[in-house]
Order: structure tokens, then C-alpha cells, then sequence
């Protein structure tokens, strides 16, 4: 691939038109009629152009889960979603809570090259809630861990918890928390409501979420410390982290996109593919998590991407494992319940996808922003554009997407990460080709350093 490439037209998340010119993995430039001689010139009139994506809560399964995803696949899967750097969380096998196994993840994800893959470490050893995980040993790993969760399990102990938040405090780290009280959760299906009653599935009550983010704004206040909150889901934890905010309480938190969008009666059908942790809740909840984005209470949206293998979900409810795969869709859905309503802007957009949670994760220094001088992550949306998805446009090993057969706004058109292409006119780069960039752009980095 050709190191100088000029992207002709792109419409930058403020509305401005701009000629971006990328140049040994940097961006070089972002006047209009700035390619120069020697660039690869690509029209971009038409498409939107934001910070490579940013996801927060990715569960990419390696090691120990590879029937459901790898890093490969998983961040091809990204990479096809318009995201350049995942953070991938801890509950794999073994276990994330160790130096060890967070630089083999980092390490995979430098071999496969579709996206920077940060771990995330676990909270706790083995994700049993009781002892602290080696923290410090993650945190000074190659991996350079910042971000702590036991996702998938809360860490409902409060003395655990103020402790982890003690610990990662000492080098402004931030203990991510998986919201459910597990004694007011036992053997829940879904959203607790008229739907579950209707059904006949056990319910997950709102409150078993509220009160452990009750407890832990609390708890950050008390240390000083930073909290995030995975996939917030109710009206009430909104009301929660907004009056933490207004504390000055060092709170952050995220939204999936399904939670924005979906409610408990698409579990009326009993189909698995439905069926997740958080669950799905009510209309008043949904319209309260989007303006809880819209107006900054909730930082973030992330994707709590959780493949399984078709013997997981196409199976009865009960049996069925929680979880459903969504980097590929992220954007679409955002831009249609949050840029096609008018509750949010595309510069939002970039805001809530790249730039903030790149801050979040400590890595604001490498990724989240448009900027001369900036790593070239770049994503380019056909925002006009219109598509049917199906399980054909799923890139990664699994097919648990609650989106099939739906209608979805936007289209990834290219994905650029440090300079080279991941994914090119809609079509993710052929692995090989990226190995070549990967090393190529290694030479560079070295040469540059």
C-alpha cells in the first residue's frame, strides 16, 4: 500500500469539508486541496469521517472460549464495525486476572492487526469476587493495563470493591463495575416487569441494578477513586449517576447500543437471540438511556459484544446463554436512535465513540481524535447509505445478533488503523495484507523512533 493516502472530500463530524493526507501511519493534513503529488488519492466526497471507534466492552473469548470468537475474528469483526481499538474483557480461560495472560491477549492482537486490543483485567482472582487479582502486575505489564472489571459477575462484596478502588487509584486506573445485586437476580431471564409476568420468566428487577451503582458512586466518593458503569440499563441509574455527577463524584458510565434501542417485548417471541445481561428493559428506560447519552449523564457508548456458538442461543430460553455480538452494528444503531432523532450530532457521535472513551481508558494520547500530527485511525461512514442485515454481513465466528433481518442506516465504506487499511470500499482487508502492513508499519514506527 502506497504510505501517502489522501482521502479527497470527507465531511469531518463538524460539517467541515476536508482533504485528509495521511503519511507514514500520521495524519499529515486536514486543508481542502492539500494531496500532494506522491499520495494514493481516494474519493471521499459523501462520506463522514469520525476518530476510529473506540470500544470500552468487547469480549473477544481468547483464551479458552475460541468456538465463539478469537482475537482474530473478533477484532475483524471490529474492524468491519468501524473500530480501531477494543478493550477486551477478562472473563476468558484462564482468567485475565494476571500479567501473563493480559500480554498474550495484547500480543494477539498486535499479530492480527485489525485493531489495537487493550485487556482489560480482572477485579478479582478468577473472578470469584474474594481476593484482588495482581493488579499491580497487570498494570505494569507490556499490556499496561488500566481498566479493571470482573465482567459477567459484579463485585458485590463493598469491602472488595472499596479496596480495588483503593488500589487502581494509586496510578489512576478505573474499576469498571457489572451492576447486578446477585442475591435479588437468582435464576433471571429477563427485564421483571408486565412482559416477564406475561411470559412466565423469572425477573431481573431494576433495583438489583441500581443499588450496587448506589453503593458504588458512594464508595468513589469515599476514595477519591474512579468508577465506570458497564451497560447501564434503567431510568433510575440514570437518575443515580447524574446526581453523582453533579457531586463532582468521578463517575463514568456506558450504554450499549441494544439497551438504546430494544425493549423486553422482543423477548415475546422467545428467541434467544434476545436474551441478555443486563436484559433488555422498558420503553420509559430506553427513552431515559437516550437522553441520558444526549445530554452527557451516560459518557459512552460501548458494545458489550458477546458471541456464542449457535448451540448457545438456538435452544430454549431458559437454556440459553446471556449475551449478543454488536461491534459490526454499533454505529448504525446509534445513528438511527440518536443522530436520526436529532438528539445527537455527529460530533457527539465521535464523543461518545472515540474520543471519551479513549479518555476513559487511559489512552487519549493514541487514539480518539482527528489531528495533524495524530495516528491515522480513521473511520468512513455512507451515512445515506441503507442495508438489510443479515447473517452473511457478520464478519466474526459468531451469529447472535438480535439485528438480522433488519434495516439498518449507515455503511462502513473504510476503516484505517495507524495508516493502513482494515477494511476498504466495505470489504474487510484480506488477513495477509494487513500482516504486510502490520510489519511495514512496524519498520516505520522503529525508523521514526
Amino acid at each position: 500500500m502506497n504510505s501517502v493516502v489522501a482521502f479527497v472530500g470527507a465531511i469531518l463530524p463538524s460539517g467541515e469539508i476536508a482533504d485528509i493526507v495521511v503519511r507514514d501511519g500520521l495524519v499529515e493534513s486536514l486543508s481542502p486541496g492539500a494531496a500532494p503529488a506522491d499520495a494514493e488519492v481516494v474519493d471521499a466526497s459523501g462520506l463522514r469521517v469520525l476518530p476510529g471507534l473506540v470500544d470500552l466492552h468487547t469480549h473477544l473469548r481468547e483464551p479458552g472460549f475460541e468456538a465463539s470468537e478469537t482475537v482474530l475474528s473478533g477484532t475483524q469483526a471490529a474492524a468491519a464495525g468501524g473500530f480501531t481499538t477494543v478493550f477486551a474483557m477478562a472473563n476468558t480461560d484462564p482468567v485475565a486476572d494476571n500479567a501473563g495472560v493480559v500480554e498474550e491477549v495484547w500480543q494477539r492482537g498486535v499479530d492480527a492487526g485489525y485493531a489495537t486490543v487493550r485487556p482489560i483485567g480482572a477485579v478479582t482472582r478468577g473472578l470469584e469476587g474474594e481476593t484482588l487479582s495482581d493488579i499491580a502486575g497487570m498494570a505494569n505489564s507490556r499490556a499496561q493495563v488500566r481498566v479493571f472489571s470482573d465482567d459477567g459477575k459484579c463485585v458485590f462484596d463493598p469491602l472488595v470493591m472499596r479496596r480495588a478502588l483503593e488500589y487502581v487509584s494509586t496510578f489512576d486506573g478505573v474499576v469498571a463495575q457489572h451492576a447486578q445485586e446477585p442475591r435479588l437476580t437468582v435464576g433471571s431471564q429477563m427485564h421483571e416487569g408486565a412482559v416477564s409476568a406475561r411470559l412466565g420468566l423469572t425477573g431481573w428487577p431494576a433495583v438489583a441494578e441500581e443499588s450496587i451503582i448506589a453503593r458504588d458512586v458512594l464508595l468513589a466518593e469515599y476514595t477519591g477513586s474512579r468508577l465506570h458503569v458497564c451497560h447501564l440499563s434503567t431510568e433510575r441509574s440514570v437518575e443515580i449517576i447524574r446526581a453523582a455527577k453533579a457531586r463532582g463524584i468521578r463517575v463514568t458510565a456506558e450504554v450499549t447500543p441494544h439497551h438504546l434501542l430494544l425493549t423486553d417485548e422482543s423477548a415475546q417471541g422467545y428467541d434467544a437471540r434476545f436474551k441478555v445481561n443486563p436484559p433488555l428493559r422498558s420503553e420509559s428506560d430506553v427513552l431515559a438511556v437516550r437522553a441520558g447519552l444526549a445530554d452527557g449523564t451516560i459518557d459512552i457508548v460501548a458494545t458489550d459484544h458477546a458471541p456464542h456458538p449457535s448451540e448457545s442461543k438456538e435452544c430454549e430460553w431458559g437454556d440459553a446463554a446471556f449475551g449478543m455480538v454488536g461491534l459490526e452494528t454499533a454505529l448504525s444503531v446509534v445513528q438511527l436512535t440518536m443522530v436520526e432523532s436529532g438528539l445527537m450530532t455527529w460530533n457527539d457521535v465521535a464523543r461518545t465513540m472515540s474520543t471519551t472513551p479513549a479518555q476513559i481508558g487511559g489512552i487519549s494520547d493514541v487514539a480518539g481524535q482527528i489531528a495533524v500530527g495524530r495516528i491515522a485511525d480513521l473511520t468512513f461512514i455512507d451515512e445515506n447509505a441503507r442495508r438489510q442485515f443479515s447473517v452473511a454481513s457478520l464478519t466474526g465466528k459468531s451469529s447472535n445478533s438480535p439485528y438480522v433481518g433488519r434495516e439498518l442506516p449507515g455503511r462502513i465504506v473504510h476503516t484505517m488503523r495507524h495508516g493502513y487499511f482494515t477494511v476498504r470500499n466495505g470489504v474487510v482487508v484480506d488477513t495477509e495484507v494487513v500482516a504486510a502492513s502490520v510489519r511495514n508499519h512496524g519498520r516505520k514506527a522503529q525508523h521514526n523512533g
